[in-house]
């Protein structure tokens, strides 16, 4: 058995109807890891919301390996602008959030419509305004004591699953 690189490996590229959106997360080694797990599972868009949003390319470059480059990505500063964009886009939109009426994400039914995911900040999850316009909300089923777990590596697990069943 030989390791391979990203030279001799022979991935098939593909795009998926997926716009992920990240509710106020600021950590920059957080920001560039969701450039580089949106690029590998072949996200369309990430946009970034937060009055206080900053993506220091130096900082972020150290996670995303250079995928914050390629992936199209937009700022939106205020939420109101956002939430109004979302709600006339005829997108399914998917809170990855524990809630009262969530879904486990293996049970996630997926429309034909394009995919909004919605992901939180680091600290507070997904806001009560963009809760509001989910048309559905989905968790990852954990079997620890612990409710919650890194943005990043739940968006991983989320795209994979989401994609999935897209393919």
């Amino acid at each position: 058995m030989e390791q391979l690189n990203h030279y001799t490996t022979d991935f098939t590229e593909q795009k998926f109807p997926i716009t992920v959106v990240c509710d106020e997360v600021y950590f920059q080694q957080n920001i560039g890891s969701i450039f580089r797990v949106c690029e590998a599972f072949g996200v369309e868009k990430i946009i970034f919301t937060g009055k206080n949003f900053v993506l220091s390319e130096r900082k972020v470059n150290k996670t995303s390996r250079n995928t914050h480059k390629i992936v199209p990505y937009e700022v939106y500063l205020d939420k109101s602008e956002l939430i109004e964009t979302l709600k006339s886009s005829n997108s399914e939109i998917i809170a990855l959030e524990i809630t009262s009426k969530s879904k486990t994400i293996n049970s996630l039914v997926i429309s034909n419509k394009p995919i909004v995911l919605l992901i939180g900040s680091e600290i507070y999850g997904i806001s009560e305004e963009l809760l509001a316009i989910s048309n559905q909300a989905t968790h990852i089923e954990m079997f620890g004591k612990n409710s919650s777990m890194n943005v990043v590596q739940s968006l991983g697990i989320a795209l994979y699953e989401i994609t999935n069943k897209l393919k």
